[in-house]
């Protein structure tokens, strides 16, 4: 339950920044058009906060908060006093309409600009992209061996695992083989070929990157990390310690170490384990017990954690950061508008859609993971939201756009019989990729 909670109150926080910056777009180019804003609302449906400011525009903050929207003055929706006909919306020249329609995208492209500047300068913390890969899999086909460092990735250098694996997951969507740079712990580096051809036809990114079989490279079983007044240390484990065997079982790393654990103490909490400690091969006794970390459901546990893996934290100067930050988004851009092309030709699976819940989730996760990475996760929304509502889709800002240049071309304003067709058709559109990503994420919270 703290978990529904803490997604719903991150999912409020996400929408909210991004839907008043997206709103506030269009109404401050509005009011540089001499545009007359009657309502500036967060969220849909009552109000359940406004004021009036003192430009005569409503400010509130309404129930259903999944969206937002600026009310301005247009002779469509009523009669307009002649004394405000020079800033009524429908009366302005075309150019101004469009400026008015772009700066909601343009504003969430400039929030993801600074998002991911703010991001850069405190520096995200990440691991290095040292990795392993599960037998019989097309990673381990390909020649990827446990401790091998990715250098690049479709000749692109990588340094950090969430790069690397961001990168991977986007190729998985054409399925066509993938160069890989790699450096083995020895230092030898080789050049190997992923062969993402080989995938399945409509399957989800995630299913992609299972088959795939390419994970970041376990620690070793050491126990790094040794609690105190937990088991292992009342029977007399130090930090340090290579853990050779539980119940008479080899470890190979802590992975499966920790799985080792819960199922050989589900027979019996008392477990024989065998440690190596400066050249001498010791044999203790513990005395597992259930605990939960973290809020986590409660397991068999010994109190032993491992190594630290290799830290890679891209940070910049606030210079370079605004480099940084123009070619993450370039290349975010670049993403989405390749996610958009797959899915519209079906090569890329609509179990690529995500909803609401899966928004939230992702808001709770990349929060608990400190402000650089929900800064990350901010940046990639309002991306997401400025490139899709530039979908040439009635009733988004993309398709009053369209009328907009259609106008210009035609030389007079589309009827208003067509855009009443338009909306009907544009909110079909809408509920039907909204229903399939909420059928997605009910899908994937079942199944997880």
């Amino acid at each position: 339950m703290t978990s529904f909670f803490g997604s719903v109150f991150w999912l409020l926080v996400t929408l909210g920044v991004l839907v008043t910056f997206h709103e506030f777009g269009h109404y401050w180019v509005a009011r540089r058009c001499g545009v007359k804003v009657l309502r500036f609302s967060v969220g849909f449906g009552n109000a359940i906060w406004k004021r009036i400011g003192r430009d005569g525009t409503e400010y509130c903050i309404a129930a259903i908060p999944l969206g937002g929207y600026v009310k301005m003055l247009d002779a469509r929706e009523g009669e307009v006093d002649p004394a405000l006909a020079d800033q009524e919306f429908t009366g302005k020249p075309v150019w101004q309409r469009i400026a008015i329609v772009l700066a909601g995208p343009g504003f969430n492209l400039v929030f993801t600009v600074l998002a991911l500047w703010l991001m850069f300068v405190l520096g995200k913390p990440d691991v290095a992209p040292v990795v392993t890969a599960a037998p019989h899999s097309l990673a381990a086909q390909a020649g990827v061996r446990p401790g091998d460092r990715l250098l690049k990735v479709d000749g692109k250098a990588v340094s950090a695992w969430s790069d690397a694996y961001e990168s991977i997951a986007m190729a998985t969507l054409g399925r066509g083989p993938l160069p890989l740079e790699v450096r083995d712990p020895d230092g030898g580096v080789r050049d190997l070929l992923l062969p993402l051809q080989q995938l399945p036809a409509g399957k989800a990114v995630d299913e992609y990157m299972d088959a795939l079989g390419l994970d970041l490279n376990p620690p070793p079983p050491v126990a790094a990390v040794v609690t105190p007044g937990q088991p292992a240390a009342l029977a007399g484990l130090r930090s340090g310690d290579r853990i050779v065997s539980v119940n008479g079982q080899a470890v190979a790393d802590f992975d499966a170490l920790n799985k080792l654990i819960p199922q050989e103490a589900a027979r019996s909490p008392t477990l024989r384990i065998v440690v190596q400690r400066g050249g001498q091969t010791l044999p203790f006794t513990v005395q597992a017990h259930m605990a939960s970390l973290q809020g986590q459901p409660e397991k068999w546990l010994i109190g032993v954690g491992p190594a630290e893996r290799e830290p890679a934290v891209r940070r910049y100067g606030p210079l370079e950061a605004v480099g940084a930050a123009l070619a993450s988004t370039r290349d975010g851009v670049a993403a989405m508008l390749t996610m958009i092309g797959k899915l519209v030709t079906g090569e890329a699976s609509t179990k690529n859609l995500s909803g609401v819940i899966g928004i939230a989730q992702a808001a709770q996760v990349s929060a608990q993971m400190g402000p650089a990475w929900f800064l990350s996760f901010l940046a990639q929304i309002s991306l997401c939201l400025a490139v899709l509502n530039l979908l040439p889709i009635p009733v988004l800002d993309g398709g009053h756009l369209l009328y907009y240049l259609i106008e210009l071309v035609k030389g007079s304003p589309v009827s208003e019989r067509t855009m009443i067709i338009g909306q009907y058709i544009g909110l079909a559109v809408l509920f039907m990729l909204m229903g399939l990503a909420f059928y997605n994420d009910i899908h994937r919270t079942l199944l997880s």
